[in-house]
């Protein structure tokens, strides 16, 4: 059984594990099975890749030329924006994104990327902390990405539209709340099965959006509120995080 953790690991986890390996196997809104996981792929040979590493030390990462350390079956395009998103997000620009869209990389389908890339990089990374293998990548199933997207998404906060804070209606309502949102969970919203994947994870992995008014005991942690806002404080300033 793929994520079989022993007792020191939550169950929640291994869950949310779990149940996001099942999303890889089925086509997204922009991208095939095969595809996704070919995203995923990427996203984990990106921390090893010698080419990130010298254009992250750059001025600038057009200054450096050489093509990406890489065995997965993806084009440069798609290759490319994977491997910035986990190595060097910090300097990716509206100019990045529109000119990848005038290549053929839409905005959508840049956004189920990111979401991709994103919660694979998180699952990654919890088992190097806890240094344990990473998990096997399961195989592709079949089918065609349906290319929906919210008719709702505005533009006007981000690089990409997004879903405004009232605009959780229709087959969006489970998203948020209402006028109840920030903007770091409207970022995937123009592809919102990505933004139920990201929650799902967080709920396991950090903690609820309900669970966030909670400042003292979170039930079922072993340490309290303020020990854990200093370790995700920790990791986003490692991160560069924005916020």
């Amino acid at each position: 059984m793929a994520f079989d953790y022993d007792s020191s690991v939550r169950a929640d986890i291994g869950n949310a594990h779990r149940t996001y390996w099942q999303t890889l196997t089925q086509p997204g809104n922009w991208f095939t099975s095969a595809q996704r996981i070919a995203i995923a792929a990427a996203s984990r040979e990106a921390t090893d890749c010698d080419f990130c590493a010298a254009r992250k030390t750059a001025l600038s990462p057009y200054a450096i030329k050489g093509e990406h350390d890489s065995s997965v079956d993806l084009s440069p395009l798609l290759l490319d924006a994977v491997h910035r998103i986990i190595m060097d997000q910090t300097r990716i620009t509206q100019h990045y994104i529109d000119g990848n869209e005038q290549q053929g990389l839409s905005k959508p389908a840049y956004v189920e990327l990111v979401g991709v890339a994103v919660a694979m990089f998180s699952i990654d990374e919890f088992h190097r902390a806890m240094g344990l293998p990473l998990e096997v990548l399961p195989e592709p199933g079949a089918g065609e990405p349906d290319h929906y997207q919210p008719e709702q998404a505005v533009t006007g906060t981000g690089f990409v539209p997004m879903i405004s804070p009232e605009g959780t209606i229709g087959l969006e309502a489970d998203l948020w709340q209402p006028g109840r949102t920030a903007n770091v969970l409207r970022a995937l919203s123009l592809v919102p099965n990505a933004v139920r994947d990201w929650v799902a994870l967080g709920n396991a992995q950090y903690l609820s959006f309900e669970g966030m008014s909670n400042f003292t005991q979170p039930e079922g942690r072993s340490i309290n509120r303020m020990q854990i806002e200093l370790v995700a404080g920790r990791v986003s300033a490692i991160n560069e995080c924005f916020y």
